[in-house]
């Protein structure tokens, strides 16, 4: 078994979920997710954004708003199945959002309607399952209404029409007004099965401290489940130093994986930024080796 931080595409290719779970604990809190909203054009045009944040040293790449009915990434080439060509093109483990609608809750500001490739649903787990993504994330893009009690729900469905990792959590209100830190709801994730849980990184949402953090992460790492912080608040557009500063932070914190949101030119990562996080969790020796790489392999 290899951390996934020391992986080539041809390691990648041949792990199984669980593997790459391992692969993603034993690299020590030096893993780096981008994501990107694949209904926009790309920040290059003839270069997907996957391609992009792979070349600046993602380990794991999301893909943001893709319609698992109707999977269609705007710039991107046409073929049969997008998921799988950039799998092989980026040689990384490829996941997509899928979210946990709470129809009872009031928002606070106009819902966003979804369309139900987009929504968690044992269709669109299915689909999922046969495109090849490799993780999902139950979360919430804003103005949602997603909720950490839907999210609870979407669990235990979810581990049952999808083999790969489930990742959830919220990085921001998603248009409620609840916590989004709730140590109960997020250790309840754990026991239903969740393989990982999404946190706000400290510094992106208002409130979210240090302090309050690592005991819930001592306490899910614990359990077996991995952390993911995210910087899901535009504030990866911000200037490197802040991106410095959320990623050294995550670290103390204990986070296993350090998620880059899609809120900048392009609708994905500043590169310049994922470059500074990279840089500032696991220096020049492992960025380089990520952005040198071939995917042959």
């Amino acid at each position: 078994m290899k951390r996934l931080l020391s992986t080539y595409a041809s390691d990648i290719a041949a792990m199984s979920p669980q593997d790459l779970k391992r692969s993603i604990r034993a690299s020590e809190g030096r893993i780096v997710m981008g994501e990107t909203v694949v209904t926009a054009a790309p920040l290059i045009a003839g270069v997907s954004n996957a391609e992009m944040m792979a070349a600046f040293s993602c380990d794991l790449l999301v893909l943001n708003e893709l319609d698992v009915f109707k999977p269609e990434i705007v710039g991107f080439y046409d073929c049969p199945n997008p998921i799988a060509e950039l799998k092989r093109l980026t040689g990384r483990p490829i996941g997509i959002n899928l979210e946990p609608v709470d129809g009872s809750q009031e928002l606070l500001e106009n819902q966003v309607d979804l369309p139900a490739g987009r929504l968690v649903s044992s269709q669109s787990l299915q689909q999922a399952q046969e495109l090849g993504v490799d993780f999902i994330m139950l979360t919430g893009n804003p103005a949602t209404g997603v909720s950490l009690a839907a999210i609870s729900e979407a669990i235990a469905l979810t581990k049952q029409h999808f083999s790969g990792l489930v990742f959830a959590g919220k990085m921001h209100g998603a248009g409620l007004g609840e916590a989004v830190v709730d140590a109960s709801a997020l250790l309840d994730f754990v026991r239903l099965g969740a393989d990982g849980i999404l946190v706000p990184a400290v510094g992106t949402v208002p409130g979210v401290r240090e302090d309050q953090l690592a005991p819930i992460v001592d306490q899910v790492k614990a359990q077996g489940a991995l952390v993911i912080s995210t910087i899901g608040t535009s504030q990866e557009s911000a200037d490197s130093q802040t991106v410095r500063d959320f990623a050294l932070s995550n670290k103390r914190v204990g986070s296993d994986i350090h998620h880059i949101g899609d809120g900048s030119y392009g609708r994905m990562p500043d590169p310049e930024n994922i470059l500074a996080l990279s840089l500032a969790v696991r220096g020049k020796r492992h960025t380089y080796f990520k952005m040198g790489q071939s995917v042959r392999r």
